[in-house]
């Protein structure tokens, strides 16, 4: 499978990305009965002024690779950008394509809004820009800009902040409605700020990941840390060794639980936290080791962890807590689908 593999879920609605090709069904779905919507962004729209840069000369062409997406809160809709500087967007009940848009520079992130009226995409030049959902051919809009690139963007759940993290080790909590406004900074990583998390029960508090090694818990309007985890220090025997740098590629929350997984880069695990509210802290809780690579971690509610690893056989893994400890239920439930066509699908 590609190295730009991806997963979201959203309800029992589920998407796996890899390379190019998009393929959506649900986790109700067997692999047989047809449900399946595929979408591939080698056939997507070409613009020409995609192959255009800032001076009006040529660039290189885009690989098509899909770097990033996510479902609206809802799940309604579904939007990804490409290496090729597109925002395409789809509804999702049913499945079309709603939009192809050009984007001014190669993004690294996106997020709907809660209103659902607008996507937010960051770009690695350090820039966010919005565009309409409900114009979706419309441009984007600039919304606010840093000096270094963008790897993360959020947006709180009552559409009054904009959240975004830098490759600079810095938080920028934005106003929505005038982002020139800063209400506050969360600084103290010491390396770039990897991923950032509302956490959705608790709309006050952020979680964060960075090149540090820790994940930090914060209070975000106060730019205050609450909490914060060193995963170094929670190496188990067969973890990652202690002089090996990473960073999180994917934060997850389960509500049912207040559970966080947390899935970092080049590390064959994925760590999980207990979210104490109350007491404002993280609780390491267990490892969750994989033989195959893992390429990304998502939760749904009704069910548990799913985990998109580079293996053939079974590359959807669904994870449960069984008395306290979260395994992986395939030997458990043999009922449940490995969803080898996934893969099949997604290799072309």
């Amino acid at each position: 499978m590609a190295s730009s593999a991806g997963l979201a879920l959203c309800g029992r609605a589920l998407v796996v990305r890899g390379g190019s090709r998009l393929l959506a069904t649900t986790t109700a779905s067997s692999d047989d009965d047809g449900s399946l919507f595929t979408y591939d962004c080698s056939t997507a729209e070409k613009k020409s002024q995609e192959n255009k840069g800032e001076d009006g000369q040529p660039v290189e062409k885009g690989s098509d690779t899909i770097l990033a997406s996510t479902f609206s809160k809802s799940g309604s809709y579904f939007a990804l950008t490409d290496d090729s500087k597109r925002l395409i967007l789809f509804r999702t009940k049913p499945w079309q394509c709603l939009s192809v848009r050009t984007v001014v520079r190669r993004c690294t992130a996106l997020t709907f809004t809660a209103s659902e009226e607008k996507v937010l995409v960051a770009d690695k030049s350090g820039d966010v820009y919005s565009f309409s959902v409900l114009e979706p051919n419309e441009c984007g809009k600039l919304e606010l800009g840093h000096l270094s690139m963008l790897l993360d963007v959020a947006v709180s759940p009552d559409d009054r902040y904009v959240l975004t993290a830098d490759r600079d080790e810095k938080i920028r909590v934005s106003w929505a409605l005038a982002p020139h406004h800063i209400e506050s900074f969360c600084l103290g990583h010491t390396e770039f700020v990897s991923r950032i998390f509302l956490v959705p029960d608790h709309p006050e508090l952020l979680l964060s990941s960075s090149g540090d090694c820790t994940l930090r818990l914060w209070e975000y309007r106060r730019g205050q840390e609450l909490h914060c985890c060193h995963l170094t220090s929670l190496q188990e025997p067969e973890g990652p060794q202690s002089d090996k740098r990473f960073a999180a590629s994917r934060i997850t929350y389960w509500s049912r639980d207040s559970c966080v997984a947390l899935l970092c880069d080049c590390v064959p695990v994925v760590y999980i936290f207990q979210l104490e509210a109350p007491r404002r802290q993280l609780v390491y809780k267990q490892q969750l080791s994989f033989q195959h690579r893992v390429w990304d971690i998502a939760f749904e509610e009704s069910q548990g962890l799913w985990v998109l690893q580079d293996c053939r056989e079974a590359p959807l893994v669904l994870c449960r807590p069984v008395d306290g400890q979260w395994q992986d239920c395939r030997g458990k439930d043999p009922g449940k689908r490995a969803f080898p066509i996934l893969y099949r699908r997604l290799l072309g």
